[in-house]
């Protein structure tokens, strides 16, 4: 495939600032706060500041899968953190996120209070805290691990690469949806390959690999991340749908999903479990 008009990199990258596009106020190729503003700290121990995307519904889904049996030092207070509009760039969240990514968490049961950043080592500190959703020890301790970290090197090909270039794109181009439709087909013959004979990802216990996992790939299957399901022939990777239907299902992770989500479907903030339960009446 050959194009007249292929870009040729410059010898030095210089950023022409986007003003105008859907990432503008959010990508920028430097670090630290665009403003001052401090974040609002609730009552309970756990202040997690975030926003549902996939990366921060991981999160919710544990805490009240958490509070669903019985670990009440799980009570959390979730704010909101709209990248959108650039809140992550700002003082206080900084301080707790260098890397101003959604989510993190500040743990006040601890003097100072500890923050933790990155989803899958909010996930790990949370499960390791509790005793729940993660082997102590041995080798279903490592199988555990190494499914949340397969997330966590994987998912950017879906986002950042494939979610990009299929949906966000200001033009749609063939080579890279299909350089990252491909990895994404390859990573999703993974899972179904696993799950042939297994309920879980390591095996008959759902842990925070599970939900690491299904917040990517397993919404990607049942509700079509980027409106790509008929694309990616999801419907095809049966045990996979299997696994992400029966999680998708459960009571806490249905909760979970809505947390930090700004929609009549949601709710913008949680401080109390009345917040979830108000919205399940309506």
């Amino acid at each position: 495939m050959t194009d007249s008009t292929s870009y040729v990199p410059p010898k030095v990258w210089e950023w022409a600032e986007d003003k105008e596009s859907k990432f503008a106020s959010i990508n920028r190729p430097v670090a630290g706060p665009t403003h001052d503003k401090e974040l609002p700290v609730g009552k309970h121990p756990l202040q997690l500041y975030s926003l549902a995307t996939p990366n921060g519904v991981k999160v919710t889904m544990l805490l009240e899968e958490l509070l669903a049996i019985g670990k009440e030092g799980a009570e959390y207070d979730a704010w909101l953190i709209n990248i959108g509009e650039g809140d992550q760039f700002g003082s206080g969240f900084v301080d707790i996120n260098p890397n101003s990514k959604i989510p993190a968490l500040v743990d006040h049961t601890t003097t100072p209070p500890t923050r933790i950043f990155e989803s899958a080592a909010i996930m790990l500190c949370l499960a390791e805290k509790f005793e729940a959703f993660v082997p102590m020890q041995g080798p279903e301790r490592a199988e555990c691990l190494s499914w949340l970290f397969w997330q966590i090197g994987s998912a950017p090909y879906l986002g950042g690469g494939f979610g990009h270039f299929y949906a966000y794109a200001p033009e749609k181009w063939e080579y890279p949806i299909n350089r990252y439709a491909m990895e994404i087909k390859r990573q999703l013959d993974v899972l179904d390959r696993e799950l042939a004979s297994k309920q879980f990802l390591c095996g008959d216990e759902y842990n925070i690999a599970d939900m690491a996992v299904y917040s990517w790939y397993g919404q990607l299957v049942v509700t079509g991340l980027y409106d790509s399901k008929e694309f990616l022939e999801v419907d095809s990777y049966t045990n996979l749908v299997r696994w992400a239907t029966e999680i998708h299902n459960r009571p806490a992770v249905r909760r979970g999903r809505k947390v930090n989500r700004p929609s009549e479907s949601g709710i913008a903030e949680r401080h109390d479990a009345g917040d979830l339960d108000a919205l399940e009446k309506k």
